[in-house]
């Protein structure tokens, strides 16, 4: 019963807090000469600024950022309240205040903003720690261990594998195109001449090398 009366009373001080801040805020607000709909929608700006940053803190622990836009939205929150205690004239407000209140959309926008896009810092990496070693019993010495012999091992001579003889090259790749060619020039020699092409003369009028000369003259054969 004891717990429930106190956290009971933790959100009643904290619903009168809120709504008590919330009063001021609108009020500065309405003095600064923003009436109507926009004299409300101060105080929640404010309120949600400070909430968004808050949560950011307990969220991804301490940073530069949130703790920044959590001061600013809590100095705005106290600044209204004092404000309104009597200490500037709400009948006419200096131009410092309009001015603040003027430019404190653009400025919670862009607060809320990097709050909810920006990354979170990388937390640091945890070192495993080192594990403990279990005492491994030492081996007992018997007593009965012979005296212990060195056996010297004596090379073996490997005989040398015999190295493979190289087969025969293979025959260059001859386009279709080029053997039709060779073709015709066998013809024309072979009319000329009345005796078949040799290989020579074939790679003298193809103007080819020797080896690709002799595949021509073996395809045609």
């Amino acid at each position: 019963m004891t717990s429930k009366l106190r956290v009971d009373a933790v959100l009643v001080q904290a619903l009168i807090a809120g709504a008590l801040s919330f009063a001021h805020l609108h009020d500065l607000a309405a003095a600064a000469g923003q009436t109507g709909w926009k004299a409300w929608a101060y105080p929640v700006s404010v309120d949600l600024l400070l909430v968004a940053a808050w949560r950011r803190l307990r969220a991804d622990g301490s940073s530069r950022l949130a703790w920044c836009w959590f001061l600013v939205s809590l100095f705005a929150s106290l600044g209204a309240n004092v404000a309104t205690a009597g200490f500037l004239d709400l009948a006419d407000p200096p131009a410092w205040l309009r001015f603040g209140v003027a430019g404190w959309p653009a400025v919670a926008f862009l607060g809320g903003t990097l709050l909810a896009h920006s990354a979170p810092a990388p937390a640091a990496p945890v070192e495993p720690e080192p594990a403990e070693l279990e005492d491994v019993p030492e081996p007992e010495d018997s007593g009965d261990a012979g005296p212990v012999t060195q056996v010297e091992s004596e090379p073996v001579d490997v005989p040398a594998l015999p190295a493979p003889e190289p087969g025969p090259a293979p025959a260059p790749a001859v386009p279709a195109s080029l053997v039709e060619h060779a073709r015709k020039v066998a013809a024309d020699h072979h009319a000329r001449t009345g005796s078949p092409i040799d290989t020579d003369t074939l790679r003298a009028r193809l103007g080819v090398p020797a080896p690709m000369a002799s595949a021509i003259a073996a395809q045609l054969a």
